[in-house]
């Protein structure tokens, strides 16, 4: 289980399919051991993908005071629009705006923002999306996210299998609502390397479902510390393993540190990330019991084991209560004029904690 040069690829098909499944689950184990990136193919989901990406710009080019009336600091549950500049990673500014939707899997919350309570905060996480008003958009983007949820599920079951575990072994980590981001990076000055997003490892769940286009602009850190390209192929999914899933295993399947470079010249790159939820009530003393029973399970014989259920995460500091909390914090350090807005007092001890964003 060496480093990488590249990102493997999984065919779902293939997993799907009883006849073949036993054949690709070494694929898949072999990606989550030693890469914690992938790339799924044939999904199914193609034509959802095709269409959406389709969408993108005439979505990011509606009037501002469209952009406005759902601009992300109408809600407290941290989805709607953002603006160019307006989010940080690794202490710096993003070249990138976007849109984020979310999924409720169970129950209703109807359209209005959950107003943040005062012992459980975070459970505002998990609210009301904003949809502009582009025709067909809404329905796109809630078929797209429908077939996410049916694919990331079954796909999670896959990875159980993988790891000899029962399929449904996972299945009490997944939380109510899935994210949905949609991406548009504009170009940055020519020979001036532009950060579309910083170098960071996922931290909203499970495992990230990510469509690209056909522009590039991706890259994976290895162990050894080189930036590896992870290039657009078409009708694939990228999927990452998240830092829930990295502190459920206990560190052996790991999140891997990824960063997206500007695309230049004239040329602007879209992406749709689709991130599977991880329970906001899923507190630090059960992640690492089920931690414990989970990696003790995993056929794993090198030192992985030794460092079982010690990951440098939010989702094991005794700072937060919960993992909600920890994405709470996440959220209003990556978006502080929501965080400002919806929870001043919260911001300003973030602040203070002084982690990194």
């Amino acid at each position: 289980m060496g480093d990488f040069t590249s990102v493997p690829t999984v065919d779902f098909g293939r997993l799907n399919d009883p006849a073949t499944r036993d054949d690709e689950l070494p694929n898949l184990r072999d990606a989550l051991f030693r890469v914690g990136f992938l790339y799924l193919v044939n999904t199914g989901v193609e034509p959802l993908i095709e269409q959406l990406h389709g969408l993108l710009p005439a979505v990011f080019s509606i009037p501002e005071t469209e952009r406005e009336r759902v601009n992300m600091r109408n809600s407290p549950s941290f989805l709607g629009y953002t603006a160019l500049g307006a989010e940080t990673t690794a202490s710096r500014t993003d070249q990138r705006e976007q849109y984020d939707f979310g999924l409720l899997t169970q129950g209703d919350l109807g359209d209005d923002p959950r107003v943040p309570s005062a012992d459980k905060p975070w459970e505002s996480l998990e609210g009301p999306s904003q949809y502009p008003d582009v025709p067909g958009f809404r329905e796109a983007v809630e078929n797209y996210m429908a077939a996410l949820d049916r694919v990331s599920k079954a796909f999670l079951g896959f990875v159980s299998a993988s790891l000899s575990l029962p399929v449904d072994t996972f299945n009490d980590f997944l939380g109510n609502m899935h994210r949905l981001k949609l991406v548009k990076y504009p170009p940055s000055p020519p020979g001036v390397p532009g950060q579309g997003v910083g170098p960071h490892k996922d931290s909203t769940g499970l495992f990230t479902f990510l469509a690209q286009d056909s522009v590039g602009g991706l890259q994976v850190l290895s162990k050894g510390g080189e930036w590896i390209a992870a290039p657009p192929i078409a009708g694939s999914l990228v999927v990452n393993v998240q830092q829930g899933f990295e502190a459920i295993t206990g560190g052996v399947c790991p999140a891997t540190t990824h960063r997206v470079v500007s695309p230049t010249g004239t040329t602007v790159r879209y992406s749709v990330p689709f991130f599977q939820a991880v329970r906001l009530d899923l507190t630090t003393a059960q992640l690492q019991s089920s931690a414990k029973h989970i990696v003790a399970r995993i056929p794993v014989t090198d030192d992985r084991k030794k460092r079982a259920v010690d990951v440098p995460s939010e989702f094991l500091s005794p700072l937060f209560s919960c993992f909600g909390e920890a994405q709470l914090r996440n959220r209003v350090i990556s978006h502080p004029d929501v965080g400002q807005r919806w929870y001043p007092e919260l911001y300003g001890k973030f602040v203070k904690q002084g982690l990194p964003s």
